[in-house]
């Protein structure tokens, strides 16, 4: 089975289009100010507005009060939601029945608790991502996009996924195809791994990950 691929923090219309033309199958637009790979809702709008149609669109977000995510939902029209803050089972629900919108659930993984963790999103959640839990000795670390894989063995232990999930943290062409065979992750997605410096996208770059994910099965 073929393996989607997400491209996440796009922001501009050269990005977006360098990762349409290569293929991706979701792409995710970052609502979160601290972030290099921050949009506003008018640049997310032309984003959207392009890739409508062309991929799932995605719309990432951090412990978002309910007016931010109308504004979000309003402006772009996502077909998801990614919840990458602390949000709780409870809060996932609310925010995918309240939006009318599925919830991706990001769960940071440094240990095999924390893949064990997961399963409190199963009912509230649409997909779950694995993500690299940044070491807290990192400066300025953010939610996501730190360039941090974790050990992809976590995902062979018990109570760990087999459908449902995205797989991030870390991955970059050179080692998408060994994180998929790993985990038998369905959706790979990438961020920092694809770009020339902080929030700067480079076309080739997303090109030979999207060649890579491909390749892996």
């Amino acid at each position: 089975m073929a393996v989607d691929i997400k491209i996440c923090g796009l922001t501009s219309a050269a990005a977006l289009d360098a990762a349409l033309e290569a293929g991706a199958d979701l792409v995710g637009l970052v609502f979160y100010p601290p972030s290099p790979r921050h949009v506003s809702l008018d640049t997310a709008r032309e984003l959207a507005a392009r890739a409508k149609g062309r991929a799932r669109i995605v719309a990432l977000t951090v412990d978002a009060d309910d007016a931010t995510l109308r504004e979000i939902v309003e402006a772009i029209r996502p077909d998801f939601i990614q919840a990458h803050g602390h949000e709780s089972p409870e809060r996932v629900r609310e925010i995918a029945e309240r939006f009318a919108t599925p919830v991706i659930k990001a769960v940071k993984v440094r240990d095999a608790g924390d893949v064990r963790g997961a399963e409190a999103y199963g009912d509230a959640a649409a997909l779950i991502l694995y993500d690299a839990k940044a070491p807290e000795n990192l400066a300025e670390a953010l939610p996501g996009g730190n360039g941090i894989t974790f050990d992809w063995h976590l995902m062979e232990a018990d109570g760990a996924p087999r459908a449902g999930f995205m797989l991030s943290g870390g991955l970059t062409a050179e080692n998408v195809a060994r994180a998929i065979a790993v985990t038998g992750a369905p959706i790979v997605d990438v961020s920092s791994g694809v770009e020339s410096a902080p929030g700067v996208k480079d076309a080739r770059l997303i090109r030979k990950f999207i060649e890579a994910a491909r390749a892996a099965r």
